[in-house]
């Protein structure tokens, strides 16, 4: 038995390992597809996407892979509803996949995941951020992810500061003072890991003991760039690094552009923090404002062309101007009570709004003895990375405290 065309026993395998679930079949041929999907096509590929929102990623991937004509695929495609498409379109596309079209790239792009440590998520998954889903044929196919559970909830109260690669003293001043003051009123801070202002931005996160959250443009095995490996393996420990391409896959320009749009889907609202005319960031800040999330910019220096891009949003953008955190908070205010995520039960059977990993490390500690996260991970039956994700989780609730000897239930 093959799976597109590979050994359906190291496909599941393999699938079930970076997913950390036991699909059934249908469950492993849809994820799989995703894989293939994401090595074939280029990020925000709309001709792809809206073939997979209407038939299934494994549906429509048999479509290309049997060579049907571009006719014949289009036809199906309008008979599902993509009445905007054309012949013409459908066969543009195929021009762009064919070459691509190698189910080995997938599987090798899925074993360099589990050497990293690296997840795969899709749509259906628990731990997709939703709000992603508002690029609708646009939205990537799957991501992959480096980090821990607790930052991907924190992405439904998370704020993107962005900003200049070659950043002034002031812009990494205020990018410092405001991913701080964020992190202290409780939002997560989501930049794209690059020199300058991202790295300002993630450095103050995690020096404010708060979550943050970096999308990548290439693959999650081989951190970009390369000076900044050491702040994105912190980030992956208590937040997330994620990206839309295999593992294995290099970034390029196009990808860091598409990059963007997700920094803006992910979160609540974008800050410009400091950017000249020709600033990428400047890119992420329409991704914003035509997904309707709030968009402010940071003033700076009427005289310096590296805030020039920040006035231009200002005076033609309709951004909002801030110049504090309280400013910027007022751009996504923070929900009063968080939504209940409704998929697990307690010992009594009744909902539960936890995760099942934090059910079962809650039941694995004690309120009495402290316990080492190794011990841990052996009464739970889990992987230690799960079980650190875990007491992340759950110490950021209150639920838990680490002590000298280990972790304890409070």
């Amino acid at each position: 038995m093959t799976i597109f065309g590979e050994k359906e026993s190291e496909v599941a395998t393999i699938v079930n390992i970076v997913t950390r679930q036991e699909l059934d079949r249908d469950g492993i041929r849809d994820h799989f597809a995703r894989v293939l999907w994401s090595s074939i096509i280029e990020p925000g590929d709309g001709v792809a996407g809206r073939a997979v929102s209407l038939l299934g990623a494994a549906a429509a991937l048999d479509l290309v892979m049997e060579k049907n004509s571009a006719a014949g695929i289009g036809t199906i495609l309008r008979d599902a509803g993509a009445d905007e498409l054309t012949d013409a379109d459908v066969a543009k596309a195929l021009t762009r996949w064919e070459p691509r079209l190698r189910p080995p790239a997938a599987l090798i792009a899925l074993h360099q995941a589990e050497r990293v440590g690296a997840r795969l998520l899709v749509p259906d998954s628990l731990l997709w951020p939703q709000s992603i889903n508002d690029l609708e044929k646009h939205s990537p196919m799957a991501l992959w992810c480096r980090g821990t559970e607790a930052a991907l909830i924190a992405l439904s109260s998370s704020i993107a500061l962005v900003g200049s690669r070659a950043a002034t003293g002031y812009g990494e001043h205020i990018t410092m003072e405001a991913s701080a003051g964020l992190v202290d009123r409780g939002y997560a801070v989501v930049s794209g890991a690059a020199y300058g202002i991202d790295g300002m931005a993630h450095r103050a996160a995690l020096a404010s003991q708060g979550v943050t959250v970096a999308f990548l443009a290439g693959g999650v095995d081989r951190f970009y760039p390369s000076g900044h490996d050491t702040l994105l393996a912190r980030i992956a420990e208590t937040g997330a690094v994620l990206s839309e391409m295999p593992c294995g896959e290099p970034p390029t320009k196009w990808r860091f552009l598409q990059r963007n749009r997700l920094i803006a889907a992910a979160s609540q609202a974008t800050v410009v923090m400091e950017a000249g005319w020709r600033s990428g960031s400047l890119n992420t800040a329409g991704h914003a404002a035509n997904l309707g999330r709030g968009l402010g910019a940071v003033p700076g220096p009427v005289t310096s062309a590296a805030s020039a891009g920040c006035h231009l949003l200002i005076r033609e953008f309709d951004a909002v101007c801030v110049t504090n955190p309280d400013e910027m908070a007022q751009l996504a205010p923070l929900q009063v009570t968080a939504p209940t995520l409704d998929f697990a039960f307690d010992a009594q059977g009744l909902p539960s709004s936890r995760f099942p990993s934090q059910i079962r490390v809650l039941d694995a500690m004690s309120s009495r003895s402290p316990r080492s996260v190794d011990e841990v991970a052996t009464r739970s039956g889990l992987a230690i990375t799960d079980v650190q994700s875990a007491l992340g989780a759950l110490k950021m609730e209150g639920k838990v405290s680490e002590r000298d000897r280990g972790w304890i239930l409070v």
